[in-house]
């Protein structure tokens, strides 16, 4: 076998390769650099700092886990295997020449069998390569899917790297045709495309003469690619892991930001780009127009303007746009919100954190879309409906505009009387909520509850016309003033109460008490929904059912309860102890489908759909809670619709009078399960 040589096959004439190789190499990654500088520091000379550098050592296990590994990007089985097959090939490309430059120049590594093994692995991933870029071509010019950004930029993309890698393979294969090595089955992939080489009966001098002309174009093609990916659509091969390291930790995914405050103190409502975050930025570049957070927001399905992919790159764009303007001292900031990005487009959102959930680089939609509904809320941009509603949160504490006194007025057929937890003390201390207690539709499900409760053996009691909203919704509406008054009040209340535990029927409460309110005294406060204490009390033998009630049932994950705070077993255990036979739906726990009723959208106005029917291209174009009920009748020999949350409640039996259903699907909350069972 011929001594291996670097740069093999590449004439001398001139000097070693290598100077010209390395020089071009070194100046394009300084350019590739330079660029990437220029469009990072746009980040955090624009947007306000903020704390994202503790926990170094977690950041890097979650780069690890998101960037390397790619668990999120393989959530999705074909878009993942296209993008895990193309990125963990580049990977090891990158590690198989890293390894032949030191070896080459500083210290002989690939020697026997670890020059073997490398050829097979690099081989092997080029195959990986190829299959990835298939999937890839087929999806974007054959499928092409709606989510997807159709661009020149997108197919410049996958031509470029499909000639880097197919250069790699043909100047390899080309090295394999003149030496014949004996080795050369370690390189399959090269060796057979050698073996086309040498069937064409070229001579050694025409090989060679190929061997250099592809060897010069692969050069080229990734100094091209380097050099321009700073400003192309593979920017987010550097964003997306930045994105992922800096993504938030210790705070719950339930827990909305702070509201951010200047240097004076004074709260900071986000009305351009210099009142967003260098992160929420980073978060417009970082997106990789994959589309996921719009296939599973359920405001785009329902023909709403929103599109959560949309609104990112709004920001990267309005960056793009004045970003370099505002470096300028004293330049003053255009407005964002209302201009670039529409009030209706954040008022459609109904916070159910689907986008969140989907996103593989871990952008986060909804705090940036709270933070500018802020601004709309003091501006008094905002749904007529909406706007009483918070006024009536304001002045009474609830959004039904009814007094205090009557908020516990349905426990007057309550039989013993529940206990008020301000003059006793009690284990657990029930939230009742706004729709549990005014909503006479929900009266009977309410009484059910507290049944549930004394007959299980609880300890319990209700703050009775001391509670107010919770104030979940009123503050992912944008109003944190009036968040901070009710939660104020309810802290007052319940610090005057002696309990363990509270517990709630509302995910929506459960979430904001859990993640949002001040610590009591013994620390952080102790929530509970209401299906993980009955969950409890069936394990343990507390609870036992008289009677098995048979019913084919599927059941619908809320989105404060499962997405947010991750419950999802204890209500289907509960289920199945009742002896009803569960159906699943085909989006449930962590990619269940939202009500539509979250960040206050239960309070506004429906609206217009405003996109076309070729704009949707066929889609339903209903409110989500119709389309979830539509998707439960399609389940075989279901005839029960499940829910935990009094809002779900509301909005399904709506739903199912709109669509037609009363008499194919009932709508019950689980408590309604537990009580006919017992």
């Amino acid at each position: 076998m011929p001594e291996r040589v670097d740069f093999w096959g590449i004439p001398h004439t001139w000097g070693s390769p290598a100077i010209y190789v390395y020089t071009l190499m070194f100046l394009a990654a300084a350019i590739l650099l330079v660029r990437f500088y220029l469009r990072a520091r746009l980040w955090w000379q624009v947007g306000r700092p903020e704390v994202r550098w503790d926990k170094f050592h977690v950041r890097i296990g979650r780069f690890i886990q998101y960037a390397i590994v790619q668990t999120k990007v393989l959530g999705q089985r074909y878009p993942g295997i296209m993008h895990v097959a193309i990125a963990w090939a580049f990977f090891m490309f990158f590690l198989g020449t890293a390894l032949a430059t030191i070896d080459s120049h500083f210290y002989k590594i690939l020697v026997g069998y670890p020059f073997l093994l490398q050829k097979l692995v690099m081989d092997t991933f080029t195959v990986v390569f190829f299959v990835g870029a298939g999937l890839a071509v087929y999806r974007r010019f054959i499928q092409k899917p709606r989510r997807l950004t159709f661009s020149t930029g997108f197919t410049f993309s996958l031509v470029m790297i499909i000639l880097i890698v197919l250069g790699g393979l043909l100047t390899e294969a080309l090295r394999l045709a003149v030496e014949k090595p004996a080795w050369a089955w370690w390189s399959p992939v090269g060796w057979l495309v050698a073996k086309i080489w040498i069937a064409t009966g070229a001579s050694q001098a025409t090989l060679l003469a190929w061997h250099l002309a592809i060897w010069i174009t692969h050069l080229l093609t990734v100094v091209v690619t380097l050099v321009t990916l700073p400003v192309g659509t593979l920017l987010h091969v550097l964003t997306g892991p930045l994105n992922q390291f800096f993504a938030k930790l210790d705070r719950p995914t339930g827990k909305l930001a702070a509201m951010p405050v200047n240097a004076k103190g004074e709260p900071i409502y986000a009305s351009t780009l210099r009142d967003l975050t260098w992160k929420q930025l980073l978060d417009g570049d970082a997106c990789t127009e994959c589309g996921r957070c719009q296939d599973a927001c359920p405001a785009f399905a329902a023909g709403t303007p929103l599109s959560p992919k949309q609104l990112i790159l709004g920001l990267r764009d309005a960056l793009n746009a004045d970003g370099r303007a505002l470096l300028a001292k004293d330049a003053k900031a255009p407005l964002l919100v209302g201009e670039k990005i529409k009030d209706e487009v954040l008022w459609s959102c109904t916070t159910c954190g689907a986008c969140v959930r989907e996103c593989p680089v871990l952008i986060e939609h909804v705090d940036s879309i709270v933070d500018m509904r802020r601004h709309l809320v003091i501006e008094g941009r905002m749904d007529a409906e909406l706007q009483g509603a918070l006024e009536n949160l304001g002045r009474y504490g609830n959004s039904f505009g009814q007094s205090d006194r009557m908020r516990a007025r349905w426990t007057q057929a309550v039989e013993p009387k529940i206990k008020d937890a301000r003059r006793e003390p009690v284990e657990y201390l029930w939230f009742v909520g706004d729709y549990a207690s005014y909503s006479p539709t929900l009266t009977e499900v309410t009484l059910k509850t507290a049944e549930v409760f004394q007959k299980s053996g609880l300890d319990f009691g209700i703050l009775y016309d001391a509670e107010r909203n919770s104030g979940n919704d009123v503050r992912r509406a944008g109003e944190e003033g009036l968040f901070e008054m009710l939660v104020e009040k309810n802290a007052a209340a319940l610090s005057k109460c002696t309990y363990q535990k509270i517990v709630t029927t509302d995910p929506h409460s459960y979430n904001t008490l859990k993640n949002e309110y001040p610590a009591d005294g013994n620390g952080r406060l102790s929530v509970l929904h209401y299906t993980e204490i009955l969950d409890q009390l069936i394990c343990s033998g507390q609870l036992k059912f008289s009677k098995k009630l048979g019913y084919k049932v599927t059941y619908h994950d809320p989105c404060y309860l499962g997405r947010y705070n991750g419950v999802y077993d204890a209500p289907r255990r509960i289920i199945q102890a009742t002896g009803c036979k569960l159906v699943e739906m085909p989006r449930h726990g962590e990619r269940a489908f939202c009500c539509g009723a979250g960040g206050g959208r239960i309070w506004m106005a429906e609206g217009e759909i405003q996109a076309s029917p070729e704009e949707r291209r066929g889609s339903e174009r209903e409110r989500p809670s119709e389309a979830r009920i539509r998707e439960a009748v399609k389940l075989d020999g279901v005839e029960t619709f499940i829910v935990a949350c009094p809002k779900d409640i509301t909005m399904y039996r709506d739903a199912v009078k709109t669509t037609g259903n009363e008499e194919r699907l009932i709508v019950k909350d689980l408590i309604e399960l537990v009580h006919a069972a017992l």
